[in-house]
Parts: structure tokens; sequence; C-alpha cells
């Protein structure tokens, strides 16, 4: 099973922020940028499209950072991902790993200590916690701030990335509370400058990950509580 880089800045895509035919180049650019995960989440695309783009951008992110699909495991599966990133109500980790087998990732997306922690439970590899922040992406999702982030740090022993309205600006605060990186979707999908905007959140999570002084070697495959600060 691949490793999560710690800390890992996450890109999650959304055709709606760009031209929908530029968004290849959009996540080419963002990886120049150091982005280290990209989570395809196209859930409008018919299948055949998704699966073309998801073969798109595993020829871009081969070698350079991993690729996770949204929900469909079938697309992962036949695009040759590095796993799948699970809605809170979609399919139970338990049974994507049946599917999975054991080489690929399972990411949770939740939204709660007692999500976070049945996720666990049921074999996810790592969690996407949000919405941290207001968020244009999801407008209507209530933001609970970094504390929300500290709470399911004490609670469960994954790797958890938060999401909603992180910035360069404000990700120092979201490492503070115990996260291991962060997933973004507007703040480098919907810039001018992919590549810029992603090496000034990397930047920016790099030196608050430095601060905390956490010990190296953390990764998604340990599902027992990790030694962090």
């Amino acid at each position: 099973m691949p490793d999560i880089p710690i800390p890992c800045l996450a890109l999650v895509t959304d055709r709606t922020l760009c031209e929908p035919d530029s968004l290849v180049g959009q996540v080419r650019r963002a990886l120049t940028g150091g982005v280290d995960l990209v989570q395809l989440r196209e859930k409008e695309l018919p299948g055949g499209e998704l699966l073309t783009l998801a073969r798109e951008l595993r020829d871009l992110t081969r070698g350079k950072a991993l690729l996770l699909v949204n929900d469909r495991v079938d697309v992962a599966l036949a695009c040759g991902a590095d796993g799948v990133q699970l809605g809170e109500d979609g399919l139970p980790p338990a049974e994507a790993r049946r599917l999975l087998g054991p080489g690929l990732l399972i990411g949770r997306s939740v939204h709660s200590v007692e999500g976070a922690v049945q996720a666990q439970a049921d074999g996810a590899d790592f969690l996407v916690l949000g919405t941290v922040f207001p968020s244009p992406s999801h407008p209507t999702g209530r933001a609970t701030g970094p504390d929300l982030v500290a709470g399911v740090r004490h609670a469960v022993g994954l790797p958890i990335l938060g999401i909603g309205g992180i910035t360069a600006r404000n990700i120092a605060g979201v490492m503070a509370a115990g996260a291991q990186g962060a997933a973004v979707i507007s703040a480098i999908i919907g810039t001018p400058d992919p590549a810029r905007a992603a090496s000034e959140l990397r930047e920016a999570m790099v030196a608050a990950w430095t601060s905390r002084e956490s010990p190296p070697g953390l990764s998604a495959r340990g599902h027992g509580p990790p030694t962090l600060p």
C-alpha cells in the first residue's frame, strides 16, 4: 500500500472552477507547485468520461503524486489509481477494502468526532475532515474551525487532512490543531496560477509542520495511535 506523504497537500478537482477542458492543465501546473495527492471528484461525469479523465490524471501523477478517485471503486481499479476517497454516506470502507484488496488506500470524508471514530473502526486509512473554514466550494457546509481537528486528533490515530476554506494564510492553524495536511479545491483549481498557489500552500504547510517538531515516519499504514505533537 502506498504511504501518504506527511505533511500532505491534496488537491480535489472541480471542473466548474475552470474551463472544463483545462482541468488537466490546471492539475499539471498544480503538481509543479508541490501537490502530493490528487483526488478526482467529478460526480456529474458519466462513467466512461470519468474513466478517460482518470487515466489522463494517472498519466500526469505517476511518479509525482498519489491519485485517488472519489467514491468510484470501479474507476479507481480501471485507471490504476492509488485508492479511493469515500464520502461519509458512501460505500463503507470495509466493503471498499473487499473490492480493492490490501494494496490501495481508502480515505474517508468525515464531519465529526463520531464519524472519525467510526471510519477508523471500519478500516479507513486516513480522514479528510471538514468543513474547517467557510468554503466557496461548499457554501452550505457548517464551518467548525480548527477545534474539530483537535477533537478528532485526540480521538483517532489516523492521518487527518483538513478541508474547507483552507489557504496559505490559515493553514498554520489547521496544522497546529493536529492535522497532517490539507485538501483544497478552489485555493488551487480556482486560481489563475495553480503552480504558485500550490507552492505557497506547501511552503506554509511545511513551515507549520516543522514548527510542531513532529517525529518522522507517520504514514497511513499504521492504524494505531501515532505519537504526534
